[in-house]
C-alpha cells in the first residue's frame, strides 16, 4: 500500500488563560501534561521573582489522575529550586489554604476543577495569606507561562531524596483547627440528625472523622462523580433530598468537589441556597454572638444581604463575581461575612477562603445553641427582610449565540422583558435589571465554563421561575 504524504509543522501551543478561579480544562484535550507543565513553570517563575526562598504547598482532590498531576507539578517546582510540600492523599481546597497560612509557605496550588463536570481538572493558586491569589498575582503568573514546556528528567523520588519535596499532613492540621474553633460536643449533644452529601468530593474523609454518626451519601472515591457535576445546587441534590426525608434527618450539608462550596437542605429536604446562608450567618454572628465587621457580597447575591447589613448598621460592599475580590477586601479590612451566590462563603476567625464544611458547622452550631430547626431560623430572617426566592438557570449555548446576546446587552440593554419593566440597570459584572416589588434578573457569561447564567429573584419560586421564562425567551428571540 502506498504511503500517503504526511504534513508536519512546528507545534504551536495555545495561550493559557485563567478564569474566575484558576485554570480549568478538559482532561486530555487542553488539560495535558505539557500544558500543566507550562502553567507550573509560569507559577515557578513568579515564585522565584517574588520570594527569596520560595516554597509551595500542593494538594489535589478526588478527580481523575490527581496524584499523577500533583506529582508532576511538584517535580517541576522542585527542579526550579522551590521547596515543595505535598499532600499524601486527596485534600480539600480549604485544607491547602489553611496549611499555606499555618506553615507560612509562599503559595499553594490545588489540582482541582472544583464543581466542574468530571472530565475537567484544573489549577487553583493560593496566596501566602491562605486564600485565593489576588488578581494581580494571577495576571503575573499567566503572563509568565511559556509557549512550550520544558523537560524535567528527575523523578519525584529523586527530588524527594534531595529534600526538595516533603509530605505534609494537611488534613490533620485542618481537623485540629476545626476542633479548636467549634464546640463539637455541643453539636454532638444537641440531638441533630445530620446528613452529609460529599458529592464524591474531597470533604468526605474529614467529615466522617468529625461526625462518624452522620448519614453519609456519595462519600467514596469515584472520579466519575457518576456523571453529575459535583456542584451543591438544588438540581444536583435530588437523591440527597429523598434521603433526608426517608431517614428523618434534621439537617443536610452538601459540599462540592474540592469542598469549598456549600449547599444546605432543611429537615423537609428543601434546598437552602447561599443567599439564605449568608443572611443566617450575618444574623448569628452579629445579632447572637455580637461580632462586628463589614459584609461583602458579589454582584449576583440577593440585595436582601445589603438590606440586613444596613438594618444592623454593618458596613457593606458589593464586588464583581469571584471570591478573589472578597478575599482582597478581607486582607485589608475587618470582614464579618463574605459570600458569593455560587456557595463560596467565608467568615471572620478563619482563613480568607471559602470553606463548605466550616460554614456548615457554623450553621450547625447556630441550630445547636438556639435549639431551633433550620426552617425556624430561615423564618427569623424572613421576619426581618421579607420572604424571597432565588433561581438560576445555566444556558449551554453555541458560542455565536452567546456572543450575540452579550453584545446586545453591551450595546443596547433591554428596557423591558415581557410585562417586566426595567427600573434600574447595573453592569458591575454582567447585567442586572431591577423590576418592581424587589424583583430582579441578572445575565452573565460564566468565567469558568462555556455557559450563560441567568439569575432571578422574586417573593416566591413561581415568581422567580416566571421571570426566568420570560427573560430567556426574550434574549433568545
Amino acid at each position: 500500500m502506498r504511503n500517503l504524504p504526511i504534513l508536519r509543522q512546528e507545534r504551536l501551543m495555545k495561550p493559557i488563560k485563567f478564569g474566575t478561579d484558576g485554570w480549568r480544562a478538559i482532561i486530555a484535550e487542553d488539560y495535558t501534561f505539557d500544558n500543566l507543565t507550562r502553567v507550573t513553570e509560569g507559577m515557578a517563575s513568579w515564585l522565584k521573582a517574588s520570594f527569596e526562598k520560595p516554597s509551595v504547598m500542593i494538594g489535589y482532590d478526588c478527580r481523575f489522575n490527581g496524584p499523577l498531576f500533583s506529582n508532576l507539578v511538584a517535580r517541576v517546582m522542585a527542579a526550579h529550586g522551590i521547596q515543595v510540600f505535598v499532600a499524601q492523599r486527596f485534600v480539600s481546597t480549604p485544607m491547602v489554604s489553611l496549611a499555606v497560612h499555618k506553615r507560612q509557605v509562599s503559595a499553594g496550588i490545588v489540582i482541582t476543577a472544583s464543581h466542574n463536570p468530571p472530565e475537567y481538572n484544573g489549577f487553583k493558586i493560593k496566596g501566602e495569606f491562605g486564600g485565593p491569589a489576588l488578581p494581580d498575582t494571577v495576571a503575573d503568573v499567566e503572563a509568565r507561562i511559556p509557549d512550550t514546556p520544558g523537560i524535567y528528567p528527575l523523578s519525584f523520588t529523586e527530588l524527594e531524596d534531595q529534600g526538595l519535596i516533603q509530605h505534609f499532613d494537611m488534613e490533620s492540621l485542618y481537623l485540629n483547627h476545626i476542633r479548636e474553633n467549634f464546640d463539637l460536643p455541643l453539636i454532638h449533644n444537641a440531638g441533630i440528625k445530620i446528613g452529609y452529601d460529599a458529592m464524591y468530593g474531597a470533604g468526605q474523609r474529614a467529615f466522617r472523622k468529625l461526625f462518624p454518626e452522620a448519614t453519609m451519601l456519595h462519600a467514596e472515591f469515584n472520579p466519575s462523580f457518576l456523571g453529575t457535576a459535583p456542584e451543591p445546587i438544588e438540581k444536583n441534590l435530588g437523591e440527597f433530598q429523598s434521603l433526608i426525608r426517608a431517614a428523618g434527618l434534621d439537617y443536610g450539608l452538601a459540599t462540592d468537589g474540592d469542598a469549598d462550596r456549600i449547599g444546605l437542605l432543611d429537615e423537609n429536604g428543601v434546598f437552602v441556597d447561599s443567599h439564605h446562608i449568608i443572611l443566617l450567618l450575618i444574623h448569628y454572628l452579629h445579632k447572637v454572638k455580637g461580632l462586628e465587621g463589614k459584609i461583602v457580597y458579589t454582584f449576583s447575591v440577593t440585595p436582601k444581604v445589603d438590606k440586613l447589613a444596613r438594618l444592623y448598621n454593618l458596613p457593606v460592599e458589593c464586588t464583581k463575581v469571584g471570591f478573589k475580590y472578597i478575599c482582597e477586601i478581607m486582607l485589608n479590612e475587618q470582614v464579618l461575612v463574605g459570600g458569593e451566590e455560587s456557595g463560596g462563603i467565608a467568615i471572620a476567625g478563619h482563613v480568607p477562603e471559602r470553606d463548605g464544611i466550616y460554614i456548615g458547622l457554623t450553621i450547625l452550631e447556630m441550630m445547636a445553641r438556639s435549639g431551633k430547626r433550620l426552617t425556624e431560623l430561615v423564618q427569623e430572617i424572613y421576619d426581618i427582610v421579607g420572604p424571597f426566592n432565588f433561581q438560576r438557570r445555566d444556558l449551554h449555548l453555541a458560542e455565536a449565540e452567546k456572543n450575540a446576546i452579550v453584545q446586545r446587552l453591551k450595546t443596547d440593554p433591554y428596557t423591558q422583558f415581557g410585562d417586566y419593566k426595567v427600573l434600574v440597570t447595573q453592569d458591575l459584572d454582567g447585567y442586572k435589571f431591577d423590576f418592581a416589588d424587589e424583583q430582579w434578573v441578572m445575565i452573565r457569561p460564566s468565567g469558568t465554563e462555556p455557559v450563560l447564567r441567568i439569575y432571578a429573584e422574586s417573593s416566591t419560586r413561581a415568581g422567580a421561575e416566571a421571570i426566568l421564562d420570560v427573560v430567556i425567551a426574550t434574549i433568545r428571540s
